[in-house]
This record gives C-alpha cells, sequence and structure tokens, in this order.
C-alpha cells in the first residue's frame, strides 16, 4: 500500500526477483498523496539493487538526472570553518592486520589521513571512474553511489514493475479490514473497492495506516538524540562545477544540504523546530542557495524513530511507515532497500511463520540502531557552542552503545567493528577524526617498521593516490563519455 520510493522499489523488487510464481503483487497509491522526493542521495549499495533488479547504469542515470557520488562532506561541525569527507571506500591499507590509521598515529600524521582516500583526492578534484577490479590498484579501493532525482525514481521503477505484472490501482485507502487475529484481511478505497491480499506491505509514508495505525505498532521516539524534526527544501539551477559528493553544513539550528543533478541542484535546510521557526528556516535556506530557485520551497515534518517492530502479523512497513532517521547520511533509501532485501530472502509462505518475522526484525531493528548511533556521533562530537541548539547536542547524554564505542576509539583508536552493516570501520574513522574524535594511542603493532621505512611508506603512498586520481576524467565528462547524460 503506497506507491512513492519505497513502494515502487518494492513492487519492482518482488517482480523481478520473486516472479509470479512466487506472488501477485498489487499496489495501492494515490496520485493525490504523491511523493516525498528529497531522498536524492544515496549509497553504494543501491547499485547492487539496481543490478539485482536488470537495471543499466546508463539507463538508470540518464532517467533520473543523476550524478556519481563518492562521498559526504561535511562543513563546520566539529567547529565553523572545518571540512571533511567521509568517503566510500578505504583509508591506505591494513598491514599485517594493524588499521593504517594506527601507522599516522604513530608517525604523527594522523591529520593527514584524508590524502590516503582515493575517493577524498577525487571528489576534491572533481575527477571520477568506476573503480578497478585488479585489487592489486588504488583505483579498486573505493565505492560509489548516486544523486539521483528521487521524483523520478519511482515513475521509473513503476514502468518496468508493470511491465513485469504488477497490478496497479489508483485510489486512497479509507478503511482496513482485520480477522479475528488481527490481520489485515483486505483494504477498502475510496471508491468503494475491496482489494484484499495474503500479504501487505505498508509503504504509506509517516502515516504507517497499516503498521502504526491498523496494527497499533508503538513508535519509539528518539527525538531526544536527533532533535532535527522539520526540514525545508528547494532546488535551484546549477552554478559551477559538477561535484561527486554530497555536501553537509552545519547551521545554527541543523545543517543544510547540496545534492548536485545533472539538470538541478538540490538544497534543503534539516532542523529542529525546538531552536528556529519556519519562516525564518525558510529564509535562512534561501539565502544560501548558489542561483535562482526552481521551484517553491517545500515544507516537510519527521520525528526520529522507528516501530518497535516492522512486521506485525502479516503487515511489513517498508521505508518512512516503519522509522526515519533523518537524512544526514544518506540512509533513507538504504533503508527501504535493506528491508525489500530481507523480504526477498525470508518471503514467507501460508501460514506465515513467527521465525520469519523475529529473523526480519532483528535484522532490521540493529540496523536502526547502529545508524542511529552514527548520526548522534556527527551532532555530540563538537567543540561549537554558538547557538542553544549545539549547546545541546555537544553535551547531551548518548545511548550507552555509542558511549562505549567513543571511549574505545578515543583511548586505542579502535573501532568497533561489525561482519555486516552500511557504516563500516572507515566511516566511522572519517567521522571520528573529522569532528575532532583523536585517539591518545594506536596499536603497539605498528612500531614493528623504522621511523624512516614508515616515513618513506607513507610519502610514496600519498603521492601514488594523488597520482592515481589524476589518471580520472573529470565528473561531468566521465558522465557524457560513458552515456549516462540525461537528454
Amino acid at each position: 500500500m503506497g506507491g512513492g520510493t519505497a513502494g515502487w522499489m518494492t513492487a519492482a523488487a518482488l517482480a523481478a526477483v520473486a516472479g509470479r510464481s512466487v506472488a501477485e503483487v498489487h499496489l495501492v497509491e494515490s496520485e493525490e498523496i504523491g511523493i516525498v522526493g528529497v531522498g536524492e542521495a544515496t549509497l553504494p549499495h543501491i547499485r547492487a539493487f539496481n543490478t539485482r533488479l536488470g537495471i543499466g547504469e546508463a539507463e538508470f542515470m540518464r532517467a533520473t538526472g543523476a550524478t556519481f557520488k563518492l562521498g559526504i562532506e561535511f562543513c563546520d561541525w566539529a567547529r565553523i570553518g572545518d571540512s571533511y569527507i567521509h568517503p566510500f571506500g578505504a583509508f591506505g591499507h591494513d598491514v599485517d592486520g594493524v588499521g593504517f590509521h594506527h601507522y599516522l598515529s604513530r608517525a604523527g600524521q594522523i591529520a593527514t589521513l584524508p590524502d590516503y582516500s582515493l575517493p577524498v583526492v577525487a571528489a576534491r578534484h572533481a575527477k571520477f571512474a568506476p573503480p578497478l577490479e585488479d585489487p592489486r590498484s588504488l583505483l579498486s579501493t573505493f565505492g560509489y553511489a548516486y544523486q539521483f532525482d528521487a521524483t523520478r525514481y519511482a515513475p521509473f521503477l513503476r514502468a518496468r514493475a508493470e511491465r513485469q505484472g504488477v497490478a496497479r490501482t489508483e485510489g486512497r485507502v479509507v478503511d482496513v479490514e482485520q480477522s479475528a487475529t488481527g490481520d489485515v484481511v483486505a483494504v477498502m478505497l475510496d471508491d468503494g473497492q475491496r482489494i484484499t491480499g495474503d500479504l501487505f506491505i505498508d509503504c504509506s509514508g509517516f502515516r504507517s495506516l497499516l503498521l502504526g495505525q491498523a496494527m497499533g505498532e508503538p513508535f519509539e521516539d528518539w527525538s531526544h538524540w536527533l532533535p532535527c524534526d522539520r526540514a525545508v527544501a528547494v532546488p535551484c539551477a546549477d552554478a559551477g562545477t559538477l561535484k561527486p559528493y554530497t555536501t553537509a553544513t552545519a547551521m545554527p539550528a541543523g545543517w543544510r544540504w547540496r545534492i548536485p543533478l545533472q539538470h538541478r541542484v538540490g538544497n534543503g535546510y534539516v532542523y529542529s523546530s525546538a531552536h528556529l521557526d519556519d519562516g525564518a528556516a525558510q529564509d535562512a535556506l534561501l539565502r544560501s542557495i548558489e542561483s535562482t530557485p526552481l521551484a517553491d520551497p517545500r515544507m516537510l515534518r519527521f520525528k526520529a524513530g522507528r516501530r518497535a517492530r516492522s512486521w506485525v502479523g502479516n503487515v511489513i512497513a517498508v521505508g518512512l511507515a516503519g522509522g526515519f532517521l533523518e537524512p544526514l547520511e544518506s540512509t533513507s533509501i538504504y533503508l527501504i532497500q535493506l528491508a525489500i532485501t530481507q523480504l526477498l530472502e525470508l518471503f514467507p509462505a501460508t501460514p506465515i511463520s513467527p521465525i520469519d518475522r523475529d529473523a526480519f526484525n532483528r535484522v532490521v531493528d540493529l540496523e536502526y540502531d547502529r545508524i542511529r548511533d552514527f548520526l548522534i556521533l556527527h551532532y555530540h562530537a563538537t567543540t561549537r557552542d554558538d547557538s542553544p541548539f549545539w549547546d545541546h547536542v555537544r553535551t547531551m547524554d548518548v545511548p550507552d552503545t555509542l558511549a562505549e564505542k567513543m571511549t574505545l576509539f578515543r583511548q586505542r583508536g579502535r573501532v568497533m567493528t561489525y561482519r555486516e552493516g552500511v557504516f563500516l570501520e572507515p566511516s566511522w574513522i572519517a567521522v571520528y577524526l573529522g569532528q575532532g574524535v583523536v585517539p591518545k594511542g594506536y596499536d603497539q603493532r605498528a612500531d614493528r617498521p623504522s621511523d624512516a621505512a614508515l616515513v618513506q611508506a607513507l610519502a610514496r603512498l600519498r603521492t601514488e593516490t594523488r597520482d592515481a586520481v589524476m589518471t580520472m576524467p573529470d565528473h561531468a565528462a566521465y558522465i557524457a563519455q560513458s552515456g549516462a547524460a540525461a537528454a
């Protein structure tokens, strides 16, 4: 139930991967409601999603006006005037199981870490080429994502899904029919239609009409840790070099995004309504954009958190119906993809097994919790005291899980690692160091090479990284030569 990015990603995936022998897919949506459509920046995982659906990169980019994304630049977060890039790739390379940043710490050069990241150096020079497959090459040490027009992505997927047999009904849901056990039996539309099903996927956005309202699943409010609850967004004409990265600039009551697409630039101010009113936020955004607005500003309201469970009975929430953690690290579309992937892997038989439900909820909940901690880190690890908002997030209590992670890194430069998940060691290192969380010590195994050998190796790798980037074409040039340029 519901179209938009979440609905059509789900329908397209079920049609392409599960097929008609497994499920008949019926999507109900109302064009009156429209698409939220501000999720224009993504994480590298979307490439695997598109590939699994058989979508060619150039075709996708032409359809959505997409550009390539090597990471996210953060400006003014630790303190005004600072900037760093969280890249989609490694910093240097581990030696004998010891992380590269430990060798930089030993050499007293930890501040130079970005110089050893190929995607950071490429982003700074507006260069792009896809990574090589040869693991011996520096040009294999990174990944990439896309920046695209989300209002074009859903229609693009809809066309594919309908060709593969997905049925679509236009209409607004006005009532939900449930069985004695609480399962959803049917949805009633405003024109009187009654649509039945075995499994209902709630893609109704923040309203969460099935999971939240009909099933009564409670919402866990995390706004005491992530107080930004509003956003104002406006596109403007492109002006200048086409950058292969998103920019997030800290503001007095939140932060501002800049997302360069082929045909325009997306801009927005994410802010706390307790610290800034809507009119002032809109004025601040309009003053900050680089060229003429292409539309009127749009206002969005949200609350950070998630439903206690994403799968209850025969209802599964995908996207905003299950939770939202604000757009700071471009996780919204990733969390849609995560839910879809788990649904495909645990696709239920009849009757639905509680084991499948529990496994789905465990994976989704764990990823929400880890992303939550990662986002809180951006706000909490700061020295800014120039506004009530920054005073609040700098001094607030954080989850014990995050406090433990920060202590571990501060003491020995160690990152709590996971076997899987969206933000792994390089991501945490980028934000820790970018925001001034500098380790007091390092892994003693980094003492093995001599001082002279270490300095020479670091200088050589720094030069090799820059030289490798200089072989890459300009970002805009690569889009044109790869056939990805929109008409």
